[in-house]
């Protein structure tokens, strides 16, 4: 193995991630860093220009409140969330960035983000809580935004450097981190006083529906691999809501967005017979109250009832687009010029909203001579993933603010995590769902200043042990190692008994995730002794993880996500099978325990990895709402 320069820089506050929370971080961080002559450090393992989830293009803003203009309440957006989450939500989370989210998105527009306008001058809506955007350069213009609030106080800014593990003081406290260039061979040592988390969530853990000529293909962005939780694990904070994965139904194969059709086409979507199964399957909702008795239905419950449909056999699903562009025409039908022009507008705008954001799709539609004013296209539940920022709630348990927070949730500073001087955001904080993608960058912008305070209130530079980081170079580095000294023992360096290469690894850890933890070919059904099963054969998978080998620096960095993915696999397993009751069916079902339990599990489930022994602690923690 080629020698790897050693390459440490020492720094106030370290940003680690370049998606929206990252950039929201960089641009309050920056303001008030200046004010208080404090260093900020930006890494990010991508360019930040196409950063994060973000950086595939969104044809929508999906969170704003509108409390400038009274159209809704604080208290609105915080019983929308509890009831999306089937009642599990930090309300003083939800509600503090809910009180700022759209000052960020006055913010988006003035940076230069194009969002759609009525006749009157005021915000389209799709949804209740989303605006219409041109999304297409949507990441590009917020990262401008935060280089050059970064710029202004000469912050450094280190892009194509992954970040592996983290550094803690003597006394457990955060004190940097450990990781290596994509492009070259160095080393990095990042020492810091306070670290911010926005490494986003994880895809690829489960089996996706996409196989073949399709790999690769899914809703989520391919590079999110879990580093948050892997850090905030490794660092030994605290988890919550690690078994609310995020089921999206999207259209079938190249996961194109079905949002702007529910809720601004007005598309209904039907089973293959015509049936519409939210109307003839109503009455299910009832065994789901609270939550499915009152409007909007939560997601799950939405998915639900179409994978009931499925697997009665009357799939597959479509969304009645021709239907819907239809019914919007309607009104023109008398004037036949009005009626051709309108169509071929809301054809144009069925075409931009994959644009904006799948092009995959309108490849697929291209491909499969599919015109959406003509005829219906599949829908289908995607596989799981892993977010606290759309419609899940998995990440680190966090401090929520001061003058909102019960005292069991606040501990000093706005979303520092149970490590001190840990701060998460964005995917890497739990329990405050329906913050994409605004309300990403909005709690990026809180916990950039509290972390600032922080860094104010804490002026020691925490040590960190220099045979620790040595320990830890020689792990992360093994896997070239393992390749260089192996690989010429067979014809086939991917077929070697001495080592096992990352796509492999990650295909063994999406099989047995899919088959005993509720993916897509157990019909998203789980119960003990298969998350029992999931465990002894994730056992062993960490075994064989330190005999990953990689050729080069890419397949290092390809190794390091997979060993990510494994644990944010764990913590989802133990979290589930810890959980003995069905709280969100149409993400995954205990058929053990197939009812929801208000009496024993209206609760958080919280989770955390000792650094020190290596034991897993489970616990609950309260519910406690403010509205």
């Amino acid at each position: 193995m080629p020698e790897f320069a050693d390459v440490k820089v020492t720094t106030d506050l370290l940003i680690v991630g370049g998606g929206m929370s990252a950039c929201g971080a960089a641009v309050e961080a920056a303001y008030w860093a200046k004010k208080n002559n404090i260093k900020v450090t930006l890494i990010d393992k991508a360019a930040m220009d196409r950063s994060g989830a973000v950086a595939m293009g969104l044809s929508a803003i999906n969170q704003y409140v509108g409390l400038k203009d009274g159209d809704n309440t604080m208290e609105d957006y915080i019983n929308y969330v509890k009831q999306d989450l089937m009642g599990i939500a930090r309300d003083d989370l939800v509600a503090s960035i809910a009180r700022h989210v759209d000052s960020s998105v006055h913010l988006f527009e003035k940076w230069g983000l194009p969002i759609w306008k009525d006749e009157n001058g005021g915000y389209v809506h799709e949804g209740r809580w989303q605006l219409m955007i041109n999304g297409e350069s949507y990441k590009v213009i917020v990262a401008e935004a935060a280089k050059n609030a970064l710029k202004e106080i000469d912050a450094e800014i280190y892009e194509r450097v992954f970040i592996v593990e983290p550094l803690l003081s003597p006394d457990g406290k955060i004190a940097g981190c450990v990781g290596f260039s994509t492009r070259e061979n160095k080393f990095y040592t990042f020492q810091c006083k306070a670290l911010m988390v926005c490494m986003g969530g994880a895809v690829h853990v489960f089996r996706p529906r996409s196989t073949g000529e399709g790999l690769g293909r899914a809703w989520y962005p391919p590079w999110n691999s879990g580093s948050s939780t892997y850090f905030t694990l490794k660092a030994g904070a605290e988890q919550t809501c690690q078994e609310i994965r995020f089921i999206p139904v999207r259209f079938k194969d190249a996961y194109g967005p079905v949002g702007a059709w529910f809720l601004l086409f007005k598309s209904r979507a039907t089973n293959a017979l015509g049936g519409e199964y939210m109307v003839e399957r109503k009455a299910e909702l009832d065994n789901w109250a609270p939550y499915g008795t009152v409007k909007p239905i939560p997601a799950n419950l939405r998915n639900y009832l179409g994978m009931l449909d499925v697997n009665e056999g009357k799939g597959p699903i479509y969304m009645r687009t021709e239907e819907a562009i239809q019914n919007i025409a309607a009104k023109y039908k008398d004037d036949e010029k009005a009626f051709k022009k309108k169509m071929k507008e809301l054809e144009a705008e069925a075409w931009e909203d994959f644009l904006d954001m799948t092009i995959s799709q309108a490849i697929l539609w291209a491909a499969s001579d599919i015109q959406p004013e003509e005829k219906s296209s599949e829908i289908a539940a995607a596989e799981p993933y892993f977010i606290g920022s759309h419609s899940g709630g998995s990440g680190a348990w966090v401090s929520g603010p001061e003058d909102i927070a019960p005292a069991e949730y606040f501990w000093g500073y706005t979303n520092m995590s149970t490590v001190t001087g840990m701060f998460c955001v964005g995917d890497a904080s739990g329990a405050s769902s329906h913050k994409f993608s605004s309300g990403s960058l909005t709690e990026g912008r809180i916990a950039g200043k509290e972390a600032v305070r922080y860094c104010v209130d804490n002026p020691a530079q925490p040590a960190i042990d220099d045979a620790k980081v040595a320990e830890l170079k020689a792990t992360i580095l093994k896997p070239l190692d393992v390749f260089e000294a192996n690989k010429g023992l067979t014809t086939d360096p991917n077929i070697n008994p001495n080592y096992i290469r990352p796509k492999m690894f990650m295909f063994r850890l999406q099989k047995l995730m899919d088959e005993y933890a509720a993916g897509v070919t157990a019909q998203f059904a789980t119960n003990e002794k298969q998350l029992e099963r999931a465990l002894e054969l994730l056992a062993l998978l960490r075994e064989d993880s330190v005999n990953l080998a990689a050729a080069d620096l890419h397949e290092l960095m390809r190794c390091w996500e997979n060993v990510q993915r494994m644990w944010q696999a764990e913590v989802h397993v133990r979290t589930m099978l810890f959980r003995k009751e069905t709280r969100w069916p149409g993400y995954y079902f205990r058929s053990d325990y197939p009812k929801l339990n208000q009496d024993e599990w209206k609760c958080f489930v919280n989770a955390k990895w000792d650094p020190a022994s290596g034991e897993w602690e489970m616990s609950k923690k309260p519910v406690i709402e403010l509205t």
